[in-house]
């Protein structure tokens, strides 16, 4: 970890960490009050799905970690209980603590960086024996996760590198459906993205939110295409970072990339797709989920808002829906 101010020494701590019991008891404290947080909720798509997928999803990656990573888990949901903090807070602390020492409290790490974060002493975050600790560590990731301005509207990976400081700010988000999975399975929050259970075939109509993110989209017209554009500015965009920002205009949050924003809402045959979805691309229809390389928006009329290639600003354009590479499903985010 890159981060704050001063103290040194490595010392070597005993660690009691959680065990199943503990798992158990945590979950069941206070379903009350997670209950009422979660109706507060804004819809965030991007935090993946709670229960079981495909091979490689966050339920198989969960079943790997052992009783002692399932208790650090647990703890970390215990305390951001205790402080009222939403379980995307949990989730950014599970995937920082996944990716820097696989939930575990480490007595080394790079330079002085010690504990489940790899908090480094001599850049002022606490003594060895407190960074080692898993309740001081715990409680120091959220202190400075909520100096971060607008961690909650972030994906959880993004607001995890703000805490980290990391040299490689993209691994966080390897971890983001297994720490989805876990907030249901271990915090018991049948719904963390708080985007509600979708609901199958019964498609509601376009969202107030849709309109909000085709106003915004429609307003970057003109503007140049960039390749891993920035989502921090609107000087210019990429296909997805286009869909990810209009969309966040609009209280919704998306993932980074196509491939991932065809997994962040509600499928509907393409042809019955209404203004505000999602078309997507793919090199072969098939295999939509490890193909797809273009997303765009459809604002309905047959016509749709895109940020297609370098040297084509961002455009409106006409749909055929029997279009070479068109996927045969629509997406409907936020639900």
């Amino acid at each position: 970890m890159k981060a704050a101010l001063a103290v040194g020494a490595v010392v070597m701590a005993a660690v009691t960490v959680f065990g199943v019991t503990a798992v158990t008891t945590v979950v069941r404290e206070d379903a009350e009050q997670d209950q009422a947080r979660r109706a507060n909720l804004s819809c965030n798509a991007s935090l993946g799905p709670v229960t079981s997928g495909p091979a490689g999803s966050g339920a198989a990656d969960a079943a790997n970690l052992t009783e002692d990573q399932r208790g650090i888990v647990a703890q970390i949901i215990q305390i951001g209980k205790e402080r009222n903090l939403p379980p995307r807070a949990w989730q950014v602390a599970i995937q920082a603590g996944m990716t820097e020492s696989g939930l575990r409290p480490l007595d080394y790490g790079d330079r002085d960086s010690l504990g489940i974060f790899q908090m480094r002493p001599s850049m002022g975050w606490g003594t060895p024996e407190q960074v080692i600790d898993p309740t001081y560590a715990i409680n120091k990731f959220y202190d400075v996760l909520e100096e971060v301005p607008n961690w909650e509207q972030q994906r959880p990976g993004e607001s995890a590198q703000d805490v980290e400081r990391s040299a490689f700010p993209d691994r966080y988000h390897e971890w983001e459906p297994m720490a989805a999975h876990l907030i249901g399975n271990v915090g018991l929050v049948a719904d963390p993205t708080g985007c509600g259970q979708g609901t199958g075939a019964l498609l509601p109509p376009p969202t107030e939110a849709a309109g909000e993110a085709m106003r915004f989209a429609l307003a970057q017209q003109g503007k140049p295409y960039q390749w891993g554009a920035l989502t921090t500015h609107q000087n210019s965009f990429d296909c997805s970072s286009l869909m990810l920002q209009a969309y966040r205009e609009a209280g919704i949050t998306l993932p980074r990339v196509s491939r991932q924003q065809y997994q962040a809402g509600a499928m509907l045959p393409v042809e019955q797709a209404q203004p505000g979805d999602l078309l997507f691309w793919a090199y072969d229809t098939s295999n939509p989920v490890n193909t797809i390389h273009h997303v765009a928006m459809y604002l309905g009329d047959g016509k749709m808002v895109e940020a297609q290639q370098t040297g084509v600003p961002v455009h409106i354009r006409e749909v055929s829906w029997d279009e070479s590479g068109l996927v045969a499903q629509a997406v409907r985010p936020g639900v």
